[in-house]
């Protein structure tokens, strides 16, 4: 459908503000968000509704509006609801881009629009969606009890007698059928993940069908926009950890063109509820890189309590007395140049946010109230435990390592597919704010404990970490920076003034526990450069790499900085 047939659709109460000239552009989907960065949900051609949740100040417009005309957005609908009109920041910002952009009236549902542009799509080839879609709408405006992805798997069932489930990409399940029937084991829902992510990472076209015992299944990837193309030309490796399947219970290989739009069809649907639930985490997640930044540039105690004391109702609502805190740190890497890749800050964010929903449930519900940050390429998840944890097992309770990834270990290994890999860290609880940063540095070095393991997947927890890396935290501020400044600053003033990169060096040179071979084919140089290096850095320290207590040394210094 083009651009222009929305505009003569009353019923979706959408006015132009800009773009004239490119009303004849096609719409191949629709997405519903208020990220202030969805790209790695956008494969080009969707109509992008938000209702400017993101929006702080004018400022913010520019670059939302820039990353949705990088992704190739056929347009953008803003709703009136919360500014009562479109911000003139944002139209100038679209003129810019030349990103058409429509204004939504307060009275009209972005659920209706949505679903006029699915049938829309999705044509004459399929009529029963259309079916399908208006008994949704129906039912989702009858309040929450009939809300939810549940509706859509139960008409799948009722009209199409096809058994279906929402899984997420470690293999929980999100939803399914209300209607009579064995429920999907948990050892299936981990097996189906497992496959999904293992066909999209070696690039085989959906739907993939795979046979789990008796039964066949057809998986259908959930992604913002519901598009049945690939990833728009991104890497794989951004989305391949965070996107939600659905598992229908039949075999797709002999299904007609039109069932299969169905069933992508209704992908986009549950789409729509993946970003609110995703918009919902939004408050959680800027409470914790708020709480985050205050523990990393040092904040007085009382400033950081402060924060925790608001943050406190939001994760845990009802919690009587102040809870204490666990800190749990997760890095994902990719063998490649630099180790890391694109956006693996909010890969991992997303990917840590799914592995901590079920162990912090404490009843039958999974929980979703999770405080996820991310810095650099890391994620920061910062974990308030109710008292019933805090009172089992002398106070020592809790998130667990090891127990955090047993369920998830074997579908994230195929998605990690070979050459990635998952290391996470775990602190013992603490039960104020000035414990906060020594919990930080401890999940971190608890981390790099799990990433010394062989495996795709790994965890470590505060109990397996060194009693000389367990104190660094708890060391003062002043002897810390004067033990650093004594051993690395001269290694800081000379690669300032010659880029000799003396510090990186030193980093990998220890972690690779002194082998020369091993550092030179990780730093990509040849062994006699290596050891030039590291004779200046025993030059300017009046150190001995080659005695142990002077690798010691260094080693505390590094972590310690």
């Amino acid at each position: 459908m083009r651009l222009r047939a929305l505009l003569d659709t009353d019923a979706l109460g959408l006015r132009l503000l800009g773009g004239e000239d490119e009303l004849d552009r096609a719409v191949r989907g629709v997405m519903t968000t208020d990220l202030r960065d969805p790209s790695r949900y956008l494969s080009g051609g969707e109509l992008v509704l938000t209702g400017l949740a993101w929006r702080r100040g004018p400022g913010d417009s520019e670059p939302f509006v820039r990353i949705l005309a990088q992704a190739g957005v056929a347009a953008l609908a803003a709703g009136e609801a919360e500014l009562s009109d479109v911000p003139d920041d944002l139209v100038l910002a679209c003129a810019r881009h030349r990103l058409p952009l429509f204004a939504v009236h307060e009275s009209v549902a972005f659920a209706t629009i949505t679903e006029h542009v699915v049938r829309q799509v999705s044509g004459e080839r399929a009529g029963d969606l259309a079916a399908v879609v208006d008994r949704h709408r129906r039912m989702m405006t009858s309040g929450p009890a009939g809300g939810g992805p549940d509706v859509v798997l139960d008409l799948l069932g009722s009209d199409l007698d096809l058994r279906a489930w929402v899984l997420s990409p470690t293999g929980r399940l999100i939803a399914g059928p209300r209607t009579a029937g064995p429920a999907l084991p948990a050892e299936v829902c981990a097996r189906l993940a497992g496959e999904q992510l293992a066909a999209v990472r070696g690039g085989r076209r959906g739907p993939h069908r795979t046979t789990v015992g008796p039964t066949t299944y057809s998986l259908f990837p959930i992604r913002s926009g519901g598009g049945r193309g690939a990833q728009g030309g991104r890497d794989v490796r951004e989305s391949v950890l965070s996107d939600w399947l659905l598992a229908v219970e039949a075999d797709a290989g002999d299904w007609q063109e039109e069932r299969l739009d169905l069933l992508y069809g209704v992908t986009q649907l549950i789409a729509v509820e993946r970003d609110r639930r995703d918009a919902a985490r939004t408050v959680r997640r800027r409470l914790a890189q708020e709480v985050l930044e205050l523990v990393q540039t040092g904040a007085a105690p009382a400033e950081i309590a402060a924060r925790l004391r608001v943050a406190a109702p939001v994760l845990l609502p009802g919690l009587g007395a102040a809870p204490h805190w666990q800190v749990v740190v997760a890095r994902v890497e990719w063998d490649r140049p630099g180790g890391v890749g694109p956006q693996a800050g909010p890969v991992t964010q997303a990917l840590l946010e799914e592995i901590l929903v079920d162990p912090l449930a404490t009843g039958t519900e999974p929980s979703d109230r999770i405080a996820v940050a991310h810095t650099g390429d890391e994620a920061v998840a910062l974990v308030p435990l109710p008292a019933v944890a805090r009172e089992h097992d002398g106070g020592e309770a809790g998130l667990l390592a090891e127990a955090l990834l047993a369920a998830v270990r074997e579908p994230l290994s195929a998605g990690l597919d070979g050459d990635g890999r998952l290391t996470l860290g775990v602190s013992a609880a603490v039960h104020s704010a000035e414990g906060l940063r020594g919990a930080l540095e401890e999940a971190r070095h608890a981390r790099r404990v799990a990433a010394a393991r062989p495996g795709r997947v790994c965890a470590a927890g505060h109990q397996e970490l060194a009693s000389h890396v367990l104190l660094l935290p708890f060391v003062p501020d002043d002897v810390r920076r004067a033990f650093t400044a004594r051993l690395l600053d001269p290694l800081r003033e000379y690669d300032r003034r010659h880029r000799a990169e003396l510090i990186p060096t030193l980093e990998a040179f220890l972690e690779c526990d002194g082998s020369w071979t091993r550092c030179a084919s990780r730093l990509h140089l040849h062994v006699n450069t290596l050891r030039y290096r590291v004779g200046r850095i025993e030059q300017l320290t009046g150190r001995d790499l080659s005695r142990l207590e002077d690798k010691l040394d260094f080693f505390l210094a590094l972590r310690m900085s």
